[in-house]
């Protein structure tokens, strides 16, 4: 099974990331418990506006992306939080994402994302964190991905501006124990679902 994160800073490689850097330990979790994982910094591609699948111009690369996300049995969505919203990035991937809203599987009839599970990463202090977790939340399950009780973790410093550096201290263990508890629930709905696939919709 593969887990994918779209890690949504706003920081372009090699300069270092703490949304990756917390991602990594999720992801670290997922692998040994048997899944194939990857993250995929979404600064580093050419993401369009817009709200289809296809490509909006000739450079545009979210039709790559997307075949990576729709290949995911699980889907992170990873995000820093700045005055209190998801980055600019994780909203763009959220608008090409809008066009599940009307794809199928090769049955035509199930929603792309169902049998899916998918989760959230912010990083960034405290304040916030919770908005984030609830929007990225409530567009992932229009979509029609299932989400996992506790599908989440985030940097649990305290409210307030401050230093977004949460690895440079040992003030992590709440949210590293939290990522495991994340990790474990998310294995455990996309284990259960692929066993048992949720149908397509009444009279679809």
């Amino acid at each position: 099974m593969r887990a994918l994160c779209l890690n949504c800073t706003l920081k372009l490689s090699p300069e270092p990331s703490n949304t990756a850097d917390l991602a990594g330990h999720v992801l670290a979790d997922l692998r040994q418990r048997g899944f194939e994982t990857e993250i995929v910094r979404v600064t580093d591609h050419r993401i369009d506006p817009g709200v289809v699948s296809e490509a909006v111009t000739d450079g545009d690369e979210w039709p790559a992306l997307r075949e990576k996300v729709v290949a995911a049995d699980v889907l992170i969505i990873a995000t820093p939080t700045w005055i209190g919203q998801p980055s600019s990035v994780s909203k763009r991937v959220l608008e090409r994402m809008d066009a599940f809203l009307s794809e199928t599987q090769d049955d035509g009839k199930t929603p792309i994302a169902y049998g899916k599970v998918a989760g959230v990463i912010t990083t960034g202090n405290e304040d916030g964190a919770h908005h984030v977790i609830g929007e990225i939340n409530a567009a992932l399950n229009d979509l029609g991905y299932t989400l996992p009780a506790q599908n989440w973790t985030y940097w649990n410093k305290g409210p307030g501006p401050g230093s977004e550096e949460w690895d440079s201290t040992d003030e992590k263990e709440w949210t590293l124990a939290t990522g495991q508890a994340m990790a474990s629930n998310l294995a455990a709905v996309a284990t259960a679902l692929k066993a048992h696939p949720i149908p397509a919709p009444p009279g679809s």
